[in-house]
């Protein structure tokens, strides 16, 4: 199994956007800490949630479908390559594992969370499930973001909206301080 640095190098060859980057690590972030909550190994959670978007800039049409390939060349196994594949629908691999569910789930949450953060003073200190369901009300903030998918994927998960928003949110605040000794963060 590759290193977190060596997978970390392989997503900038093929992702050059601070936005996708971002994503890539706050989901990265956010799989560690489901991992956690389940009992299963960090590493290849956290694998999973860095590396889902690494074809998105290239092809974003067909992303996650170009995907294979490129993991594939970089010795990661089917079973890897096809939880990858599960938060696309295009593939129609089943969301049978908590490992597939988690990545549903926290994909668009924790940028969700992410940009709601970035708007507050305090960033994620203190960000509560009240504020990130308050933000989803409102239609104007993040109106790319599709509501129903966010609570259906965490029903799916079988988890609460607040403690799937404090699982969450507690990935990022302890990856953030991970991430700002490499000189990285993902509140800027």
């Amino acid at each position: 199994m590759m290193t977190r640095d060596q997978a970390f190098v392989l997503l900038q060859e093929h992702v050059e956007t601070k936005r996708v980057l971002k994503h890539s690590l706050a989901v990265e972030a956010a799989m560690m800490a489901y991992a956690r909550k389940f009992g299963e190994d960090e590493h290849y959670w956290g694998l999973v949630g860095l590396l889902h978007d690494i074809d998105f800039e290239k092809y974003p049409e067909e992303h996650p479908m170009k995907s294979p390939p490129i993991l594939e060349a970089n010795g990661f196994d089917q079973t890897f390559i096809d939880t990858i594949l599960s938060h696309g629908t295009a593939a129609q691999v089943p969301k049978d594992t908590n490992v597939r569910k988690a990545l549903h789930a926290v994909d668009e949450m924790a940028s969700f969370i992410i940009a709601i953060a970035l708007m507050r003073p305090n960033k994620l200190e203190g960000l509560k499930a009240k504020s990130v369901k308050k933000k989803m009300k409102d239609k104007a903030f993040a109106r790319a973001v599709n509501r129903e998918e966010l609570v259906s994927s965490m029903e799916a998960l079988g988890m609460e909206f607040a403690e799937h928003v404090d699982i969450i949110v507690e990935g990022l605040k302890e990856r953030e301080s991970v991430l700002s000794n490499d000189g990285l963060s993902l509140l800027e």
